[in-house]
């Protein structure tokens, strides 16, 4: 298959809103695909690169060479360059990097050049998830979604998915399960907006502290140990302690959910990103210490026991893991208790708390709604300093805003940027308000007057050395536009400071 013929598939899907045509434009892609072709064709319909990161930022392709007239370029073609990219390392790699991408640059045409950037910048927004690929393979392949589903549960990687049901149909993907040493992809949580919504929701629940760490899934079988980020990527070496406590628990074979978090000398939470240094080069190990937290069982001496409801998993995690290395919970249908642990839990440091029913069973992947998280939300007054085309779905809006506090002298410090919590009204609103205010652009950025103040909804506050005031913003998103709010009454730098250093909750 041509790699234009997939560029096009994207094109069409993200033209469409409908998610029925949606999924029968990629299952039709899929089918048209030669067996060679399907892994990578549906990584890439899904918005991924195969290979994963491997170094290329905006920067490396800002200046595209001349685009090619006609399409020559195969999926496979592309792949094999990609593979290439990804194995250069070392001085210089990114330079070679370019070098090598060039290969494919050159004979793409403006289409395929577009389609990939996008698919390397991680900006294709077609509309195409995950789970929408996987309806598409199971369309494609006559196989029940949920049995797709269940696979890529199991697999974390739908294109694996893709092969394995075209290859064996409906057999062959019901036979696929949790296999040790392979990561699982973790179950996620919904938000409630309070303790007592979540426990309107959920009844009787399992009350945990959320902690704001690293989350980690640790595999045990027969002495050895494997230690799996929240995406996946095998960690072990970098945890030494993680794995020092996994070999304590009396199993001989196991998979379990968990985190691992950098304390302080009084117990309290260290900054997110202290945790996170240890995940990065491991330089940091000398001096930060992981504990680990461990919150849920997948898999115990032989038996996956994902599907059994959430007050068995518990009692199997309360039967082989200590106290010591088990997250604190408090189980009850009582609002008043579920409060008071949210905020005993608040005033230890942490983030906030899970509510967790008792009847759920693990949906590893999935955002269930057996899981619910509460936090206390922290929102900032900011003034818009600069605005970024958007691509895919938002093609045409101005859509990524540049977020600034305001400092002592009237001027103000950008703490970062986002692009979420932006309905297709407020794109469309804020494309025509900062056009009004452009000042200058500079490729993709239009640099605004700095009079637009927005309400951001955020999780905390971090340190950052990107941005001028050494922070930056967790999980910003829009919350809405405040046209009755001059920028003169925009939030400080100073008051972000202080959340900072933890001056108020």
């Amino acid at each position: 298959m041509l790699f234009a013929e997939v560029a096009a598939i994207s094109e069409r899907v993200a033209a469409t809103a409908a998610r029925k045509e949606k999924i029968a434009l990629l299952a039709a892609g899929l089918s048209a695909m030669d067996d060679d072709e399907l892994a990578v064709g549906a990584a890439y319909l899904a918005g991924v690169v195969p290979q994963g990161s491997f170094g290329v930022g905006y920067a490396s392709l800002r200046d595209l060479p001349p685009a090619a007239t006609t399409s020559s370029l195969t999926l496979l073609d592309v792949d094999a360059v990609l593979a290439a990219t990804a194995d250069v390392s070392g001085r210089g790699a990114a330079a070679a990097r370019r070098t090598t991408l060039e290969r494919i640059l050159v004979n793409a045409t403006e289409a395929e050049q577009g389609f990939l950037m996008a698919l390397l910048l991680g900006g294709l927004r077609q509309g195409a998830n995950e789970r929408l690929m996987m309806d598409a393979v199971a369309k494609a392949s006559a196989v029940p979604a949920t049995s797709v589903r269940r696979a890529a549960m199991f697999t974390g990687d739908v294109a694996e998915v893709a092969g394995i049901a075209r290859a064996g149909g409906r057999a062959a993907v019901a036979a696929v399960g949790l296999r040790l040493f392979r990561p699982v992809q973790p179950m996620l949580a919904k938000t409630a907006g309070d303790i007592a919504a979540g426990i309107e929701t959920l009844g009787g629940a399992a009350v945990e502290r959320k902690l704001d760490g690293a989350r980690i899934q640790v595999h045990i079988a027969d002495g050895e140990v494997r230690v799996f980020t929240r995406n996946l990527n095998d960690v072990t070496g970098r945890v030494p302690e993680v794995v020092a406590a996994a070999l304590e628990l009396p199993v001989q074979a196991a998979v379990f959910d968990g985190e691992a978090i950098a304390l302080d000398s009084s117990g309290r939470p260290r900054p997110f990103q202290v945790t996170m240094a240890r995940f990065g080069s491991g330089t940091a190990e000398q001096t930060v210490t992981l504990s680990p937290y461990l919150f849920d069982v997948l898999h115990v001496d032989g038996a996956d026991v994902l599907d059994l409801p959430t007050r068995d998993r518990l009692d199997i995690l309360d039967r082989t893991v200590p106290d010591q290395y088990r997250v604190p919970r408090l189980v009850t249908a009582d609002v008043d208790d579920a409060a008071g642990f949210f905020a005993a839990t608040i005033a230890a440091g942490h983030e906030g708390v899970m509510l967790k029913s008792l009847d759920s069973p693990y949906e590893a992947g999935r955002r269930g709604a057996g899981w619910l998280k509460v936090k206390p939300v922290h929102t900032l007054d900011l003034v818009v300093l600069a605005v970024e085309w958007g691509s895919g779905r938002r093609h045409g809006w101005l859509s990524n805003i540049h977020l600034g506090a305001r400092a002592a002298d009237g001027s103000f410090v950008m703490l970062g940027k986002t692009f979420k919590g932006m309905t297709d009204k407020i794109l469309e609103w804020q494309t025509e308000r900062f056009l009004e205010l452009e000042t200058n652009r500079e490729g993709r950025v239009v640099h605004v007057r700095p009079e637009q103040v927005v309400e951001i909804a955020f999780d905390g506050v971090q340190a950052s050395s990107r941005y001028p005031g050494g922070m930056a913003l967790r999980f910003a998103r829009v919350k809405g536009y405040r046209e009755d709010k001059p920028a003169e009454e925009a939030d400080t730098i100073d008051t972000v400071r202080a959340m900072f250093e933890g001056a108020f909750p």
